[in-house]
């Protein structure tokens, strides 16, 4: 099993949370990453490509694998700050 997703990360809770908002409101999901994401996946709108079991930390992966296809999933922490991930593919 393969996934594909994009994702926005920030520093805090607050911010993820603000985003994760704007997001449910219709907000442009690469264009927020490309404006608030601290990881360099911002210059693709936040695209991360194809990644399997054991390439992403585990709370991410967790994440990814329970969304479905096209899904955002509420702020994830992880060691690296807040994650909002949006599942594009599975395969």
């Amino acid at each position: 099993m393969e996934w594909r997703a994009s994702h926005i990360l920030v520093k805090n809770r607050s911010q993820a949370d603000e985003i994760y908002k704007r997001l449910k409101q219709g907000a442009n999901f690469a264009a927020l990453a490309k404006d608030f994401s601290s990881c360099p996946s911002k210059a693709k709108g936040g695209d991360l490509g194809w990644f399997g079991p054991g390439q992403m930390v585990k709370p991410f992966e967790a994440a990814v694998a329970k969304l479905g296809s096209g899904a955002l999933s509420r702020p994830v922490s992880t060691q690296f700050g807040y994650h909002i991930i949006k599942k594009t593919g599975e395969r």
